[in-house]
């Protein structure tokens, strides 16, 4: 009989259950993106098992080898057949997906490897002999037994041998292995107190080894201090405040560098909740906020900031790579972040990074010996007088506020930005401290000075608004406008009125007055735009401390301007007492401080 439907035929697709293998390399793609996503599970089943040690070792970026030794608690006989089978593990119990301790808890990384690459897992637990089983593209291989030491070994060797398009997707052994490495560092900042020794063991030429981090001691703070050094590398942990703040059950710690200290990417900004590594829009756009009002855009932060809270308030299970979280309460996360960066860096007062001495050294640098030149080769001397005039010429553009009375100012050379002993070039201010000496831009200094005191009246006072003649009615699609709903209290403080009209608009009331005429409809759609990026957004305050700060550039003391002795040390008297004074309003360092001893060796008298 003809079918009644001339739309339904006998080719319609058939719906039937895919074997084992192929659900496990369906897995593969979404867990094992490239082999540093291999260490990455791996390395965490290492430190879920008490690792107080993780030795590992590629070669050729992981395509051809990758091995994970550690010492936590090994696996029994018994244990590593149901270890290389899907869901299975010992993380959870799966009565509740939100209390989850551990790094894994979904049990595919390890057959996911198997399906894809050939696997060797061999283990030893306390008072059980040690076991190894081999498995290659999903086929499980009979244990046998291993002399081994406590704790479990996993070696990988030909990477998506079973799945080779995706080999064609992978980047060059260099790019592989610096992935590998950017993961190892990122687990050795989570777990301060675990050793971690990564090596290359590509070619004939023996093992290379890569990365090493010993294990801290201490502290909390001091072994992640040491931790970071070594990591992030001396200058971060010598420029970098500690952070420790706690609000309605989040605990943030970590340490968080000074402005001057910025970087030219988002590449020094490292995001942890609960031990785990995330790249969180919500976090990032927090610690972007938190320096909002002292970096330029093209400038980022440099941190390395870890939340702990309660398991059940966030949740863990959002992406098979576990690298996105999402919190039961966003805001307080975000507020948590903003709040206790800015209270550090307002603690920090005037100081301004190391890094900044450091980079005035090294442009002052003598140049290299010129190659000798004998006597004969020598050009005839020239008169005297002309000598003498450019001698005169050099000192003509020191400043007379440049001799100052000594004994006048010999108290105040005691002070963190010591006393003023001349200006130069009429912008650059020079002081005497006990222990070397400093330069201040006169400048960058009086402008962040008044834009502080700006600020401050601007919060005291509440930002001044303007009342639309006739409100500007902006249409909108239905969830824009409940997001913007969402952040209309935070939009009013810095004075734009917002409420809704209507389905699909909402109408703008009032605006700041400090921004003048304003077209609404422009600000509000770069504000969904933040929101969408960001999950928060900072552009009506952007827009108004900008104003602010042509406000304090137009009213500071301009380069050019010549002071007198006590105006300099008035100016440095301030600088002390304002919190960011150690930058202008775009991150640059408003003073460099040289010590005595680093003045001392540029003239080789050390």
């Amino acid at each position: 009989m003809a079918s009644l439907d001339p739309n339904i035929g006998d080719d319609r697709p058939v719906i039937r259950q895919l074997d084992d293998a192929a659900i496990n390399r369906i897995a593969a793609g979404e867990v094992v993106e490239r082999p540093a996503s291999a260490v990455k599970e791996l390395v965490e089943n290492a430190l879920d098992a008490g690792a107080r040690r993780v030795i590992v070792d590629y070669a050729d970026g992981g395509k051809t080898l990758i091995r994970v030794q550690d010492d936590g608690c090994g696996m029994t006989e018994r244990d590593l057949p149901l270890a290389l089978s899907r869901h299975a593990t010992s993380k959870i119990d799966g009565s509740d997906l939100l209390d989850i301790h551990t790094f894994g808890f979904r049990g595919e990384a390890l057959p996911s490897l198997a399906a894809v690459g050939r696997l060797t897992l061999a283990s030893k637990a306390d008072g059980a002999p040690g076991i190894s089983v081999s498995v290659t593209g999903g086929k499980m291989e009979t244990p046998r037994p291993a002399a081994l030491n406590h704790g479990t070994t996993v070696t990988v060797r030909d990477l998506f041998f079973a799945t080779p398009a995706r080999l064609k997707f992978l980047r060059t052994d260099r790019a592989e292995s610096q992935a590998i490495l950017d993961v190892i560092k990122r687990l050795a900042m989570a777990e301060p107190f675990v050793q971690f020794i990564l090596s290359d063991v590509s070619g004939e030429g023996g093992s290379r080894e890569v990365f090493r981090a010993d294990a801290e001691q201490g502290d909390l703070f001091g072994a992640l201090r040491g931790r970071l050094a070594r990591v992030l590398g001396r200058e971060f942990a010598e420029n970098a405040l500690a952070i420790d703040a706690e609000r309605e059950g989040l605990h943030l710690t970590g340490f968080a560098a000074l402005p001057t200290y910025s970087r030219g990417s988002a590449v020094a900004q490292h995001l942890f909740v609960n031990g785990r590594p995330v790249r969180d829009k919500l976090l990032v756009g927090a610690l972007r906020g938190a320096y909002f009002d002292f970096l330029s855009r093209d400038r980022h932060p440099a941190a390395a900031l870890f939340i702990d809270c309660d398991p059940r308030l966030v949740d863990v299970n959002v992406h098979p790579a576990k690298s996105e979280v999402r919190f039961r309460d966003p805001g307080v996360a975000r507020g948590l972040i903003v709040s206790a960066l800015r209270h550090a860096l307002a603690d920090a007062g005037h100081r301004a990074s190391t890094t900044v001495a450091g980079a005035t050294l090294g442009a002052m640098q003598p140049e290299a010996v010129p190659a000798r030149v004998y006597q004969m080769d020598r050009p005839a001397p020239a008169p005297a007088a002309p000598a003498f005039a450019e001698t005169a010429a050099v000192w003509g553009r020191v400043d007379a506020a440049e001799i100052t009375d000594d004994t006048r100012s010999e108290e105040t050379q005691d002070y963190p930005l010591g006393a003023a002993r001349g200006q130069v070039h009429e912008n650059y201010i020079i002081a005497q401290t006990a222990t070397g000496m400093v330069i201040v831009d006169q400048h960058a200094a009086h402008e962040r000075l008044v834009y502080e005191k700006l600020k401050r009246q601007m919060a005291e006072a509440g930002v001044a608004r303007q009342a639309l003649l006739i409100p500007e009615i902006v249409e909108l699609s239905d969830g824009d406008c409940a997001r913007l709903m969402e952040v209309a209290e935070d939009l009013e403080t810095f004075g734009l009125s917002i409420e809704p009209f209507g389905r699909g608009a909402i109408a703008v009331r009032e605006t700041p007055a400090i921004l003048g005429p304003v077209e609404a409809r422009a600000m509000i759609l770069d504000i969904l735009d933040e929101l969408a990026d960001q999950n928060s957004s900072n552009t009506v305050q952007a827009r108004v401390e900008a104003i602010l700060s042509r406000v304090a550039c137009h009213g500071s003391i301009r380069s050019g301007r010549r002071m007198r002795a006590e105006e300099m040390n008035a100016l440095l008297r301030e600088m002390e007492e304002t919190p960011h004074s150690g930058q202008c309003n775009h991150g640059r360092p408003t003073y460099v401080e040289l010590k005595l001893s680093d003045i001392e060796r540029l003239f080789g008298r050390t």
